[in-house]
Formats: C-alpha cells, sequence, structure tokens
C-alpha cells in the first residue's frame, strides 16, 4: 500500500544520526543524502526519508511530511488524483505526471486530504 513516507527535520544530518542508529539497530542500512539535502533508507518493500519542508516553512508536527502511497500505473496514480479532488482533496505541487528522480524515473500525484495532511500517489516506472 504505501510506497514511501517522508517526516520533516529543521536539520536533516542531525536526523540522519538518530535514524542511522535507531533504523541500523533494526539491520537497516544507513540513509543516503541526495543531491537536494534529503535524506532516504531504502527498503525492499518502501522508503523512509527525511527533508526540510519544501515549502520554506518551519518544521512542525507534518510540515514537511508526505505520506506515499503505491500506484501500479500513471493512470492509476491520476484515478488516485482525481477521486481525491472529487472528494474533498486539494491538488498541491505540480500535476500528476512523470518525475527523474535519484531512484529512477517515477510518477506523483500530490493531494491535501481535507484535514491538510500532504499525500502522494507513486509509480515507479520502469
Amino acid at each position: 500500500m504505501f510506497s514511501h513516507i517522508m517526516v520533516g527535520a529543521s536539520d536533516v544530518n542531525e536526523s540522519k544520526v538518530f535514524y542511522d542508529a535507531i533504523l541500523g539497530a533494526l539491520g537497516h542500512e544507513p540513509g543516503v543524502i541526495d543531491e537536494k539535502g534529503r535524506c532516504f533508507y531504502f527498503t525492499k518493500v518502501g522508503i523512509f526519508s527525511v527533508s526540510i519542508p519544501i515549502d520554506g516553512e518551519p518544521v512542525s508536527h507534518g510540515n514537511g511530511s508526505t505520506i506515499g502511497f503505491a500506484a501500479e500505473s500513471g493512470a492509476m496514480a491520476d484515478a488516485w488524483h482525481a477521486a481525491g479532488l472529487a472528494n474533498g482533496g486539494t491538488a498541491i505541487e505540480e500535476p500528476p505526471g512523470p518525475r527523474e528522480s535519484g531512484v529512477g524515473k517515477i510518477y506523483l500525484a500530490y493531494l491535501r486530504d481535507p484535514a491538510g495532511n500532504k499525500v502522494c500517489a507513486l509509480h515507479r516506472m520502469a
């Protein structure tokens, strides 16, 4: 169901030390910092990541956080986005579509739910 979880941090390097320790205790490799300064922990079934908030606002509980749901195709991500808009969601970020990323080509769609939480549908493209 989930493709990734992202939490916000004021200091990604400080958070990396913490998450390297607690996730290392569970057998996971240390996080990898990408070119945008975000830290990623990759597993066979999903990704956990830490980032400063993209909107430039201060970190708060939830600001900088994204809940990512796995989509089997770009069309499914588009349907996810349309269903969200039709049921109280708000479009945010760029329109749904393919993106290049440090983890390969992906198809993304973003929304805010009625409570303001940031959610994403993600399809990993071949």
